[in-house]
């Protein structure tokens, strides 16, 4: 495995063997502490970030389909997500 120096935008030094260029330090301090997102592994909340899904209402306004489309986001999520949406009484948006 080729493991390549990195350098991210705030500093941090680290290795990475992938294209993924996600600093891990800068990573653990973005991880969110409260909410649905702070269950999520780092690819998943991301995938959620990027796709402007950040409140359990508009979580509960996309089908479980649409979330297995987006990049990094995986089928060991689902539950998760669906107990904090059963925590509101919500689920994911049905497809008919």
């Amino acid at each position: 495995m080729n493991r390549v120096k990195v350098i991210c935008d705030n500093g941090h030094t680290f290795y990475k063997s992938s294209n993924c260029r996600t600093c891990p330090t800068c990573e653990k301090k973005n991880k969110p502490t409260a909410g649905f997102l702070m269950s999520l592994a780092a690819p998943a909340r991301r995938a959620l970030e990027k796709a402007g899904i950040n409140s359990i209402e508009l979580l509960s306004q996309t089908s479980e389909a649409e979330l297995l489309k987006l990049h990094g986001f995986g089928p060991t999520s689902i539950p998760k997500l669906r107990q904090e949406l059963l925590k509101h009484n919500l689920d994911f948006k049905e497809i008919n």
